[in-house]
Parts: C-alpha cells; sequence; structure tokens
C-alpha cells in the first residue's frame, strides 16, 4: 500500500539530472542515503535505550557554568595585620609593638561604618564607632558602661557631619583623615613611651581619639560625658585587651 501511494506522486526529473528522458515513464525513487537527516545532527548513542531515547554521547563536554555568586577578591577580604602609620620610618624598628587583634578588628570595622555612612574618608568618628561594633574591648565596655552606644555615636556624627550624598559610594577601604592618622599614631607613641611589653590595645586608640582636640570623635565623646578623668581612670587598664587573640 505504502508502495503503490510513493509511485502516485509527482516526482519531476528536473530534481534528479541523472535521469534521461527515457526513464521518466518509470521515475526511480530516492535512495535512503539521499532521505536522510542533515550530516550536523548528532549520531545516535549506541548505549542509549529504545524506552528512553537518545540521551546523546556520553563523552559530550559540559557548557561552561556561571557561578550565582562570584567569589569575592582577594582585596575585599583582606585583613589587617598592622594598622596603618604616617612614620615609616617605625618599620625598622625592633622595639615596634604590635596591635592587638581586637585593636585591629574595630579598625576593620571602622572603616565599614565609614562606608554606612557613605563617608568618603574614616575618621576619628569612625574609629569611635568601630571600637563599639567590636564590642569585646575593655575600652568598648568601659565606654557602654558610661552611657555612650553605638547608638549614640551614630546619632552625634550625623548631627556633627551631617548626611552623605544619596548616589556617593565610599571607596572599599576609605582613606583616614588627619586626626584619625593622628590618634594611630598617638597610640603607638604612648605604647612605645610607656616602655611596657604587650600590644596596642583599643584603649590605646581610644585615647588617642581622646587626645585630638579639633577632632569628630573628641566632640562626640565630650557631648557623651566623657572627659579628662575617665580618661585617666581608662589609662590605668590599657594593657589589659592583650589577653585574647581572634584567629
Amino acid at each position: 500500500m505504502t508502495t503503490l501511494i510513493l509511485s502516485a506522486l509527482p516526482i519531476s526529473t528536473s530534481t534528479y539530472p541523472s535521469l534521461s528522458k527515457s526513464s521518466a515513464k518509470s521515475p526511480i525513487l530516492p535512495s535512503i542515503s539521499s532521505l536522510s537527516l542533515p550530516s550536523n545532527r548528532r549520531k545516535a548513542n549506541p548505549l542509549a535505550s529504545s524506552l528512553l531515547g537518545d540521551p546523546g554521547p556520553l563523552s559530550s563536554p559540559r557548557a561552561p557554568t556561571t557561578p550565582l555568586y562570584p567569589r569575592p577578591s582577594p582585596r575585599s577580604t583582606a585583613v589587617f595585620f598592622s594598622l596603618p602609620t604616617a612614620k615609616p620610618e617605625r618599620a625598622s624598628t625592633e622595639k615596634i609593638s604590635r596591635w592587638s587583634a581586637r585593636a585591629i578588628k574595630s579598625f576593620n570595622m571602622a572603616e565599614l561604618e565609614a562606608r554606612k555612612l557613605k563617608y568618603p574618608n574614616t575618621g576619628t568618628e569612625a574609629l569611635l564607632m568601630g571600637i563599639l561594633v567590636e564590642g569585646t574591648s575593655k575600652a568598648a565596655n568601659f565606654l557602654r558602661a558610661n552611657g555612650i552606644t553605638l547608638f549614640k555615636v551614630r546619632e552625634e556624627t550625623v548631627k556633627l557631619l551631617g548626611k552623605s550624598d544619596l548616589y556617593f559610594f565610599s571607596p572599599e577601604h576609605p582613606p583616614l583623615t588627619e586626626p584619625a592618622q593622628r590618634a594611630l599614631d598617638w597610640a603607638v607613641d604612648e605604647k612605645l613611651k610607656s616602655g611596657d611589653d604587650g600590644e596596642i590595645t583599643t584603649t590605646h586608640l581610644l585615647l588617642g581619639i581622646w587626645s585630638e582636640k579639633d577632632s569628630a570623635g573628641h566632640k562626640i565623646l565630650a557631648s557623651l560625658g566623657f572627659d579628662d578623668d575617665k580618661a585617666n581612670e581608662l589609662a590605668k587598664c590599657a594593657n589589659e585587651d592583650a589577653v585574647m587573640n581572634y584567629k
């Protein structure tokens, strides 16, 4: 039945130039090979099941995939092991003390607080907030015991310095302001003057902020009730933060 239907279909001899006029009356059907699919079709897998169909070649390479969450750059996950200094000659001094883990974490949190407020620099006010964000140091506990909390410092910072532009984005590591850099250097100098062994702690950092009389951090501390008497009281326990180190 299938043969009769195919033979009844009109086939033009112009399609097959090899056919002569004498064979026009009995047209030759195209061979099976001429009816095969284009060569760009993938070959059937001999291991495929007749029930499941052709799953494709087993050795076909997988298409490259793009991760949903790209890996962070090495700089974005960097951890500071030493805080910046304006006196590079200290690097060659054998007596230089290292910063404590809490102080280093406080500095990292200070940069983050500056970015949250969209400030272009890390100032003494950000260093103060970083101490409170870290939260486990002697300096942070002393501030909270005297009613100086992170919320209050943020509120006073916005009152004093204002809000940043909505469409401004801080750099990944906002550079230090001059008062903030002097506060860090003051902490290092005071540690060297004391002659004590151990690390530079967050207490040294807080007292360095207080030493900058015209800085935003000093003004915020003063507005929240911090004074020289409290600074002297805090200075007595300046070396107590070096007990615990973060890994």
